[in-house]
């Protein structure tokens, strides 16, 4: 599948420019950082997809939402985590109604 192509060859990347220079990557400046610089800018990113989507101008959200991603994914990279597991999940829930699903994690 193509899409999952993109969301692991860039799954990928990220977890390669972790060991990359601070001054030469933004990836490797996030994980210099560490992870409360991750999780704020996964904080502003997900504000932002918020705002985009009340300003309703679709390409915004767009924008937005990729950047909500790939910031997220860098959060997977930082637990050692991949795409993978994310779409490995969601197969998972595939078909399984979402209070349905909610319940079993109790």
């Amino acid at each position: 599948m193509i899409k999952q192509e993109i969301l692991q060859r860039l799954g990928r990347v990220i977890a390669a420019r972790k060991r990359d220079d601070p001054s030469a990557s933004y990836v490797a400046s996030l994980f210099a950082k560490g992870e409360d610089e991750i999780l704020k800018k996964l904080s502003e990113e997900a504000a932002e997809t918020v705002l985009a989507s009340k300003g309703g101008d679709k390409l915004h959200i767009v924008r937005e939402t990729a950047d909500l991603w790939f910031h997220s994914m860098v959060l997977l990279a930082w637990h050692g985590l991949a795409p993978e597991d994310v779409l490995a999940e969601l197969r998972r829930r595939e078909g399984i109604s979402g209070m349905d699903e909610k319940k079993s994690r109790r």
